[in-house]
Order: C-alpha cells, then structure tokens, then sequence
C-alpha cells in the first residue's frame, strides 16, 4: 500500500471529510510515482476544489491556488 509522505498528511490534517475525499486520490498518485507536487485549486461556484499532479511542484509539496 502507498503510504503518504508526512507533509501530505499533515495538509489533509484539518480538512473536512469532502475536502479530503476530493484531493486524497492525487495526493496518493502523487505519493505513488514521486516525481511532482500537487495542486489544489478553488474553482467558486459547483466545482469547488479540484486537485492536479504539478510537475513544476517538487514531490511532496501542495499548493493551495484560486483557479
């Protein structure tokens, strides 16, 4: 099983339940290849948050944006 690097972990810490179930899935795709951040972005309206592999984000870095 892929486990998570302790910064990823700690940036879903404090989330909501939604939140989590929304970025977990890159986060773990991102845990599983180990060669790009993720980014977070807040889209207002019916989408909310969405979550992308960043390859100019090294691995085991998020960043949260305004899409």
């Amino acid at each position: 099983m892929i486990e998570l690097p302790a910064s990823y972990k700690e940036f879903l810490a404090d989330k909501n339940e939604m939140f989590v179930s929304t970025v977990r899935p890159v986060l773990m795709q991102s845990a599983a290849d180990k060669l790009h951040g993720v980014r977070v972005t807040y889209n207002p309206g019916a989408t909310g948050h969405q979550a992308h592999l960043d390859d100019s984000i090294p691995f085991g870095v998020v960043v949260e944006d305004i899409d």
